[in-house]
């Protein structure tokens, strides 16, 4: 995947570094199991239990982590000593509050004698995040006819695991705890790492609590019958001195959150059809989207995903930022500023940078800052690159905005002398991976598990690579670099541009082409021998126009095949395959993301009926998914009538492009386009998916006007009406 991990185990024979090297997430604790709430905001997220507790222990993703760092492992609320009853647990539809709903269970004292019966006193426990701080207002309410005395005792502790600590890594020194500090109303605790940063986590109550101690809080609440009390938790992450919590406090933190949430998702277009479920389906992605982006200097930035990837990702950024171009254009801008600013300037072995080359990964964490993890900010990835010139090219096509062409231009020009000068290893014409240090990723584009890349015996490929998906990438970056220089007014430039795609085009048609298999082999190794495999990234071939007519047409169909189509979606490998595991992070497993490309790839070449079966497949897996979320993947498992998909242990979820993918596909089904230059919004070949019978796009925007779209089935044809319109907008519709 996009990511500095893989869940598969290291190769036996990678060396003694291989541990390192892999970062592999061990899948001893399921988080479908768990199947945790989860909160973000910036550089701060947080995993509960659905009782709202964060319950410490071996392979616990739990707790409240800001900047890579747990600063809170454990928080355990109990009602006279028991855990109380769960009876909801929901998040809003906006992702700024998580409520959980429970009740006490029967309560006996130390004869046995029945003291409380269950259902008579309620708690509500409303959560969120805000600036580093976690806050939380607990209240209790007695539906008893008879006064009761409840004691709420909360117990906390904070680890200051570093994330990949948290993931697995065994660390063999670690820093040093200073001693709790206890305050009447508030507890600090702090550590001290081996980088010589201290961090510490800032526990402030009210009212002030009947008992503190270094690790428990106890209040002894005296509750008249339908009496209610409001207890205020704040939790702060490396905060300074801070004002006692309140009512005050929880209340305008809670606005604020609320309206800077609304703020940012009032920018993209909305989505209403005929099936409310579908609705379900889009408003939760759009909300998780607006939840996963954190402001950076140069714009909103979509962090990976939660638990393990809330961070900036360069790879799963652009590819969000692609997905959601036509919904709100301002995620891609502020993708392409933040990685424009990080771009490499130098070769650096042990972050795998070359001049040019475009982000992986940042981290923050104390493994990362001493160089336990090569990850401080880390290029070890070879598609970044050239999706960053395809995302500039897309993003000028669908705004128009030549300023910030301009800005980019720099940083656009030095990716295409990366793609030159350093991706094309050995001069052939194909970009081609291959880590610079030993701690590096072995395999570098999306699917990075170490056995992703392998021959049709099974045999693991050796590099330097050249993977099938990141020749077609590169093919869209020489386009939309010719786009660039074309509408900046330097057609010499443009034109050496569209020679280079061609070229591309003929080498990749004749190198990657396989008639036997239908399809393009999944890579070439470093002898030049093709990896003879099925594989979804030959899907991404259509995605950028590389395949020729006739070839997409067999694509097309090998796609489409019941050994990859197994009715949820497209396997990451074809059934057909030796290393074929369904439950495989990346050997035949299905991610929504890769999906939403080879569908637009699809719509792209004509083939919009196999574009809406991938749709009509994720759409029914989420059906099946808490919160309607469709997580980073699931296991390939053939669908079977009246059951649901099979889910992986530790996927992510929410995670950014897998919340895009919905969103992308229906655009792909819609054959929606933009024209800045003509301000015109055009529907070519639409085609609505079986559970659709109509769509209505409101806030469509295209230069300073936006507009109303409706889309509706009649027939075999899908009828497109405008509702309303601001500005001088046209609407088009091709059939």
């Amino acid at each position: 995947m996009s990511t500095a991990s893989t869940n598969d185990p290291p190769a036996a024979s990678a060396g003694p570094a291989a541990p390192i090297a892999q970062f592999f997430i061990p899948a001893a604790a399921s988080l479908q199991e768990r199947r945790p709430r989860t909160l973000k905001h910036g550089d701060t997220f947080a995993v509960f239990d659905h009782n709202g507790d964060a319950l410490s222990g071996p392979g616990s993703p739990e707790g409240l982590f800001h900047r890579d760092t747990r600063y809170l492992s454990h928080l355990y609320l109990t009602v006279n000593g028991k855990r109380p009853m769960l009876l909801s647990s929901t998040l809003r539809d906006d992702n700024a509050t998580l409520t959980c709903d429970l009740t006490n269970p029967d309560l006996f004292d130390d004869n046995g004698k029945l003291l409380l019966g269950h259902d008579l006193v309620h708690l509500r426990r409303t959560r969120f995040l805000w600036q580093a701080h976690c806050y939380e207002r607990l209240t209790v309410k007695n539906f008893d006819e008879r006064p009761q005395r409840i004691r709420i005792d909360i117990a906390f502790g904070a680890d200051f695991a570093d994330l990949f600590e948290v993931r697995g890594t065994v660390r063999a020194k670690k820093g040093r705890r200073f001693p709790t500090v206890i305050e009447q109303d508030r507890v600090l605790l702090s550590y001290i790492g081996l980088d010589g940063r201290k961090r510490s986590t800032r526990l402030s109550f009210d009212p002030q609590p009947d008992a503190v101690r270094s690790d428990l809080l106890t209040y002894e609440l005296d509750l008249a019958p339908h009496e209610t009390r409001s207890l205020f938790i704040e939790i702060g992450c490396d905060q300074g001195e801070a004002l006692s919590p309140s009512f005050r406090s929880f209340f305008v933190a809670l606005r604020d959150a609320r309206r800077a949430l609304q703020k940012s998702s009032s920018r993209a277009a909305s989505v209403i059809t005929s099936n409310e479920i579908f609705n379900e389906v889009a408003r939760r992605s759009i909300s998780d989207l607006y939840m996963l982006m954190t402001d950076k200097p140069e714009g909103p930035y979509p962090y990976a995903g939660i638990p393990w990837f809330s961070t900036v990702f360069g790879r799963d950024a652009l590819i969000t930022a692609l997905e959601t171009l036509w919904l709100d254009p301002e995620i891609a801008r502020g993708v392409l500023g933040h990685l424009a600013a990080n771009q490499a300037t130098e070769v650096d072995p042990a972050s795998d940078a070359e001049p040019g080359k475009i982000l992986h990964e940042v981290r923050c964490g104390e493994m990362a800052e001493l160089g336990e993890v090569p990850f401080r900010r880390y290029y070890g990835s070879v598609d970044s690159t050239p999706l960053f010139v395809v995302l500039a090219g897309e993003y000028l096509k669908r705004t128009g905005d030549l300023a910030t062409t301009s800005r980019l231009l720099p940083h656009v020009e030095a990716a295409l002398t990366w793609i030159d000068e350093h991706g094309d290893r050995d001069g052939d014409g194909f970009v081609e991976y291959g880590r610079l240090t030993a701690e590096g990723l072995i395999n570098q584009a999306w699917k990075d598990s170490h056995d992703s890349v392998f021959h049709a015996d099974g045999t693991l490929a050796s590099g330097p690579i050249a993977i099938a998906e990141v020749q077609a990438y590169v093919y869209g970056a020489w386009q939309c670099a010719a786009e660039i220089f074309r509408r900046l007014g330097r057609p010499d430039r443009a034109a050496r541009f569209i020679a280079r795609a061609e070229g591309l085009r003929q080498a990749f048609d004749a190198a990657f082409f396989d008639e036997e298999l239908g399809t393009y082999v999944l890579a070439l190794d470093g002898d030049k021998r093709p990896c003879r495999v099925r594989s979804s990234n030959a899907g991404h071939a259509l995605f950028t126009g590389i395949s020729y007519p006739e070839r997409a047409k067999q694509v097309a169909r090998t796609l489409m095949s019941g050994s990859s189509f197994c009715g949820w979606g497209i396997r990451t490998i074809a059934a057909t395959e030796t290393r074929f595991n369904p439950m495989s992070y990346h050997n035949g497993s299905i991610w929504p993301h890769d999906n939403a490309l080879i569908a637009s790839g699809l719509a792209r070449y004509g083939y919009r009926a196999e574009a809406a079966r991938i749709f009509e497949g994720l759409f029914a897996a989420s059906t099946y998914i808490d919160l309607r979320r469709l997580p980073e993947l699931f296991c390939g498992m053939p669908r079977q009538r009246a059951q649901g998909p099979t889910f992986y242990p530790v996927a992510c979820s929410p995670q950014a492009w897998a919340a895009a993918a919905s969103l992308s596909l229906l655009q792909s089904c819609l054959g929606l386009d933009f024209d800045p230059n003509a301000l015109q919004i055009s529907f070519r070949e639409p085609r609505l998916p079986t559970f659709l019978d109509e769509v209505t796009l409101r806030h469509l925007l295209i230069g300073s006007g936006s507009a109303d779209v409706s889309l509706r089935r009649s027939g075999r044809n899908v009828v497109v009406e405008v509702i309303d319109r601001r500005g001088d907008i046209r609407i088009q519709t091709a059939t």
